[in-house]
């Protein structure tokens, strides 16, 4: 295969496959089904020697033109020459592509749609012969669908008191920072702020890292070094105190790690925390023009937090009514390959322990899939760019700062992309599902969210744990757009 590279002169950027090769016709290439049963078809196709033998003439000719052997002036070389150097190779990227090509109009003309990769089994082939293979297909089924207004599903709206709003503005409240400076001889307690500047050595050396100007401590949180807040309770403004710890297990630089490290402080405040005030200044604080909006804003957020819980358990209980009312022939390639995405990062044990419920997990995510991806397409359901973009936008703005970060990652990662853009379609499916069904409006209390929340959580069992792998991944299957070219696998 080298050789061929030589001859060709690598500089000449001549694909292996490529080239101004005719498209092979459908008239040459015979078609017929095998064998059929339940899911699986084998199409048996046939391909004459001659159509073959042309295919590798008209790859011969091209690479002729541009063929740089010795002895032969560059594009003269006669095609009986390069047959003999470089027939096998030639042979098998003209048989590869007659494949790849036979394959898909094989599928196109029989207007099967493949679940999963077809199997190829070569039964004769080789040069100066004619090509006859099998192609062993798993289909998907034919879903007929169910009306969708026999569906039942509660829309709830949350209704808060505004002890709740303000509960939950306590609750802010405690976790601002809020330090007043203690009396000089005040000592420090749990829970004071230390504020110091430190010099550390070890073994009487000074070491990069053991300096610190303005450090602060909150104490009893041990966020510094382990161990070195207790050392500084009792301290007060303006000591100095020499603390001996030892440096931490994932310090910086690893032949420091777990030495033991003098760090001499000198202490220049103490600090006490004092509850916040909740006013306006403490809203314009949070970025509210004062508590009025805060407590607007506060009780929009709980209610979204709630809703999209509830919303969660109410698509949850469409889904497991769409997939009841359904009959539906799985695959098994399809499931198979469910059962291996569930089995990621489990125990062989664990996997082959809970194997039972994985399978019930694995027919119905694929189930699920194969109900909502005909839904979208008998209404014509496609996700397009802007939307895309639009989903891509909305996650820049939850993450400031990010937004370079936010789009290399999809640019590098299409699986990405992919999964997101089938993330829409599948909202987008269930957004029509509950057009057409019946809905019940409900106003409650946050109480009662919380119960039927916590309700359904109690009702979870391990396969819930299972699923949560994925996210009810339901095997997404996307749009048209989605669908990339299958592969051919030989056997």
């Amino acid at each position: 295969m080298a050789e061929l590279a030589d001859a060709l002169d690598l500089g000449s950027n001549i694909e292996r496959c490529g080239g101004s090769t005719p498209s092979l016709p459908t008239k040459i290439m015979k078609v017929t089904v095998d064998s059929k049963k339940g899911l699986k078809t084998n199409l048996r196709v046939f391909v004459d020697k001659k159509t073959i033998d042309e295919r590798i003439i008209a790859r011969l000719e091209e690479l002729s033109e541009k063929a740089n052997l010795k002895g032969f002036r560059p594009g003269k070389v006669p095609l009986d020459v390069l047959k003999r150097q470089f027939g096998k190779a030639i042979y098998g990227e003209v048989l590869e592509k007659i494949l790849t090509e036979t394959s898909t109009k094989a599928i196109e003309e029989k207007k099967i749609k493949v679940a999963g990769q077809p199997k190829l089994d070569l039964k004769s082939y080789g040069e100066g012969k004619d090509l006859n293979y099998i192609l062993e297909i798993n289909e998907l089924p034919s879903v007929k669908l169910k009306p969708l207004d026999n569906i039942k599903f509660t829309d709830y709206e949350i209704n808060l008191t505004d002890e709740e709003i303000n509960k939950r503005i306590d609750e802010i409240a405690k976790n601002q920072n809020n330090f007043k400076d203690k009396k000089e001889n005040e000592p420090a307690n749990n829970g004071d702020l230390v504020v110091f500047d430190y010099e550390a050595t070890i073994e009487k050396k000074s070491f990069e890292g053991g300096q610190g100007k303005n450090t602060q401590v909150i104490l009893g949180k041990d966020l510094f070094i382990k161990g070195f807040d207790k050392y500084l309770l009792g301290v007060k403004k303006n000591d100095e105190k020499e603390i001996v710890v030892a440096l931490p297990e994932n310090y910086p630089k690893k032949e420091l790690a777990n030495k033991k490290a003098s760090f001499n402080c000198k202490i220049l405040n103490v600090k006490k925390s004092e509850p916040v005030k909740i006013d306006d200044q403490f809203a314009k604080n949070l970025g509210t023009k004062d508590l009025k909006d805060l407590k607007e804003l506060v009780s929009k957020q709980i209610k979204n937090q709630y809703k999209l819980s509830l919303d969660t358990l109410s698509k949850e209980n469409i889904l497991n009514q769409i997939e009841k009312m359904h009959d539906v022939d799985l695959p098994e390639n399809l499931i198979q390959q469910e059962l291996n995405l569930i089995s990621q990062g489990l125990k062989k044990e664990d996997f082959e322990k809970n194997k039972k419920e994985s399978e019930k997990i694995a027919k119905k995510r694929i189930k699920l899939g194969l109900i909502l991806n005909e839904l979208g397409e008998k209404n014509n359901l496609k996700v397009e760019e802007n939307e895309l973009k639009n989903e891509i936008q909305k996650q820049i703005q939850s993450m400031p700062n990010q937004q370079k970060q936010v789009l290399e990652y999809y640019k590098n990662n299409p699986s990405a992309a992919a999964s997101l853009r089938g993330s829409i379609y599948e909202e987008k499916i269930i957004k029509l599902i509950k057009g057409k069904s019946k809905q019940t409006k409900k106003t409650i209390l946050l109480k009662e969210a919380e119960e039927i929340i916590k309700g359904d959580y109690s009702k979870e069992t391990h396969s819930k744990s299972l699923e949560k792998k994925e996210e009810l991944k339901k095997p997404k299957k996307q749009d048209k757009s989605l669908k990339s070219k299958k592969k051919i696998r030989k056997k």
